[in-house]
């Protein structure tokens, strides 16, 4: 299995340099016969292995349809403002179309409504806006997911286990989904001592860490996590594995990278949930091309998501999701 893990980082080393070169600032307009689709993700941060999956499922999805897809974005999940001088950018460049992953639910509104009067299809992934604005929106039921989330971490844990919730970025709505599924699922099992602090990495894994280290330290009856994203999932496990070993702290975190899949085989972390963000990319940009045609689309796409842990993460279709990009 560690080979196995090495190939995958090796992999993914190689998928982040791809990236970097795909990432690029918004050059001058383009023309009707050359205009891309234009892929705003959250971040351009090339450690975030979901970030980099799903833009290989766009990039799979233009080679199929034959169509150009320009990546832009921020370095941080955090930079609102960013994003939204970006989505200013593409008004005056005029893409085929936009497919983003809003990193504020409600900032962003506004530059989202000037983009669909402009004419431009615009196509929410992973995090989509207040009002449900956009032609449609490919994403995880991120309330199921939350609920899978809390559901997973109640079979490692007591009723009465004190649970902390390590969020992402407070104004996603992402996170807030995620974390409205986790807290109901902890409830509805009965948990009595969820912690009602919300806390917020800001997708950092230092910060996520720093925030554990810190819990670990002033809680000494911690005995649950979860955690709400990839980065944030990272950052704590490496807290609990250098400050509470052997102390019992379940954690149930988001997403997949080979960091995770270690701490699993490790059993710092008990489960994780798995999106599917090539599915994600894939679907944005067929979308995106029906969209621009003029097509009718659907405005809901559930992508799914899927609970692993170490018992079942050797199951081929679990390898799949682990490890998408090594073939199997």
């Amino acid at each position: 299995m560690r080979n196995k893990v090495m190939w995958s980082l090796a992999a993914v080393v190689l998928l982040a340099a791809i990236g970097t070169r795909m990432y690029s600032f918004l050059g001058p307009s383009w023309s009707d016969k050359d205009r891309p689709i234009l892929l705003v993700p959250k971040t351009i941060d090339g450690r975030i292995d979901f970030w980099q999956v799903l833009g290989q499922g766009a990039l799979t999805a233009a080679k199929e349809f034959g169509e150009e897809v320009k990546t832009v974005g921020t370095v941080s999940e955090s930079d609102v403002d960013g994003q939204i001088a970006l989505l200013e950018r593409a008004l005056e460049t005029r893409p085929k179309a936009i497919v983003l992953a809003a990193s504020d639910y409600n900032r962003i509104v506004p530059v989202a409504k000037k983009i669909i009067e402009a004419g431009i299809p615009l196509i929410t992934v992973d995090s989509g806006l207040n009002g449900g604005i956009s032609e449609s929106f490919i994403a995880t039921d991120n309330y199921e997911a939350g609920k899978q989330a809390g559901s997973a971490l109640m079979r490692w844990t007591g009723k009465d286990a004190r649970i902390a919730i390590i969020s992402v970025v407070k104004v996603s709505a992402t996170a807030i989904e995620r974390e409205g599924g986790a807290r109901d699922s902890l409830k509805e099992a009965g948990a009595t001592n969820v912690m009602k602090e919300t806390y917020y990495s800001n997708s950092s894994e230092t910060m996520a860490y720093q925030i554990v280290k810190k819990l670990i330290a002033e809680k000494p009856d911690l005995q649950g996590i979860v955690c709400l994203n990839e980065p944030t999932t990272v950052g704590a496990a490496k807290a609990v594995k250098e400050f509470a070993s052997g102390k019992g702290i379940k954690m149930v975190g988001f997403d997949s990278s080979t960091d995770e899949v270690a701490f699993l085989e490790d059993d710092i972390i008990q489960a994780i949930v798995v999106q599917k963000p090539f599915n994600m990319g894939y679907l944005a940009v067929r979308t995106a091309v029906s969209a621009s045609k003029g097509h009718k689309v659907e405005s809901l796409i559930d992508t799914g998501s899927q609970v692993i842990t170490k018992q079942n993460m050797y199951a081929k279709e679990n390898q799949k999701l682990l490890f998408p990009f090594d073939g199997r």
